[in-house]
């Protein structure tokens, strides 16, 4: 038997070959490949983003680190010739009135608010204790009076006997001794009198100047201590107010220009806007270190009282006119402790600019200072961390949108 070798292996049709074929489908490694692209599209993409996100966050939070100021120019015009200042007012005359005696009050004439004249009687304080050392002070110098006139008298006796040589010299020394003794004692005894006289004359207390009663600290009754303490109580205050003092610290600028004898016009701190004509009366003639200023005494007349003291006034002086130096609005100045500077804007960034003030209106000064110029940008409301060299943005002139 032979075996032939070329017989047909071949499956019958639709049957899987055999042995099977390895690997994907070309369909399959299209779709496998599409997806991949797709994958690596949306990497990428996303790298793209993130990048971008990234710088423009970097870009947002430098623009956001730049500070955002508002500016304004100085401005060369003039201000007006005067100054106005606080001042706080006083009485004239004010004195606190104290007893000068020990004992009871027994009786006032005059409350707060009252008007009183010089001399008039405001209270009466009982002195027992006075009273009766003055009875016995009177008594003591009778004696010594009477004692007194016989030793004079018996002085005269040893003279006349030391003729006849009656007495001895020694006699008639002590004789006379005696007698200048006993008038030593009546001086004493008198000015102890004249003393107690004194003391019971305070039991009547007397207004010393005309004036307004501002204060009562006492009534009926209340025990009086003539200052046997460290603190005594004042029994009344009084104010003379027909004239105020008026007190103003002027600032060391405007200190050569405030001259003794002077016109100056006192407002009132309240809505009333009432003025007063007052003249500078004197000032202190030294310039306060710590604040700088030169304290200023203005002299109001207020004959009907309508000017009290302790108000809160304005004081206006007229001043040279000053046109040659830049003003600024009052909040563009930073106190710092090497000066007061300026924030200017200069290449997008600060330089502090020392200034002197030579005026101040209040919400609008004048400086002066070589490196400031009308076409600088000056920074209004600056922060107290504002910094030389800081980066700043400039919004706007002051007064635009």
């Amino acid at each position: 038997m032979s075996i032939d070798f070329n017989t047909d292996t071949t499956t019958p049709s639709g049957a899987p070959p055999w042995p099977p074929q390895r690997g994907f489908p070309a369909g399959v490694w299209i779709t496998i490949g599409i997806v991949a692209l797709a994958l690596a599209i949306l990497i990428a993409f996303g790298i793209v983003s993130r990048a971008s996100a990234e710088r423009d966050l970097t870009r947002r939070t430098e623009a956001s680190s730049v500070l955002t100021v508002r500016v304004v120019h100085p401005s060369a015009a003039s201000l007006s010739p005067e100054i106005a200042l606080p001042g706080n007012t006083q009485a004239y005359i004010d004195t606190p009135i104290y007893a000068r005696t020990n004992g009871y009050l027994k009786r006032w004439y005059f409350d707060i608010g009252a008007h009183v004249r010089k001399g008039q009687l405001m209270a009466v304080i009982e002195t027992p204790e006075i009273d009766q050392q003055l009875q016995v002070a009177e008594a003591d110098l009778k004696s010594a009076e009477a004692n007194l006139q016989l030793a004079k008298t018996t002085a005269a006796r040893y003279q006349n006997l030391l003729q006849t040589n009656s007495v001895s010299r020694q006699e008639t020394d002590q004789a006379t001794s005696d007698a200048a003794a006993k008038q030593a004692a009546v001086d004493s005894a008198k000015a102890n009198v004249r003393r107690l006289q004194q003391m019971q004359s305070f039991e009547r207390i007397y207004a010393p100047f005309d004036g307004v009663v501002t204060t009562r600290n006492t009534d009926v009754g209340a025990l009086i201590d003539a200052g046997s303490g460290s603190a005594p109580k004042e029994l009344f205050h009084l104010a003379a107010i027909h004239k105020i003092r008026v007190f103003v610290p002027v600032p060391e600028a405007y200190a050569a220009d405030v001259k003794d004898g002077g016109k100056a016009t006192v407002t009132l701190g309240s809505s009333s806007g009432e003025d007063f004509e007052g003249t500078i009366a004197r000032n202190s003639s030294m310039i306060d270190p710590a604040s700088r200023t030169l304290n200023v005494e203005v002299d109001v007349n207020n004959p009907k009282g309508r000017l009290l003291p302790g108000a809160y006034v304005f004081v206006h002086f007229k001043v040279p006119e000053r046109t040659r130096n830049l003003t600024l609005p009052a909040n563009t100045l930073l106190f710092r402790s090497e000066g007061l500077r300026i924030g200017v804007v200069r290449d997008g960034k600060v330089d502090l600019v020392p200034v002197t003030i030579t005026h101040d209106a209040g919400k609008v000064v004048e400086v002066m200072s070589p490196s400031l110029s009308p076409n600088d940008q000056v920074i209004l409301d600056p922060s107290d961390s504002l910094s030389a060299g800081q980066r700043v943005k400039v919004s706007g002139q002051a007064g635009e949108e």
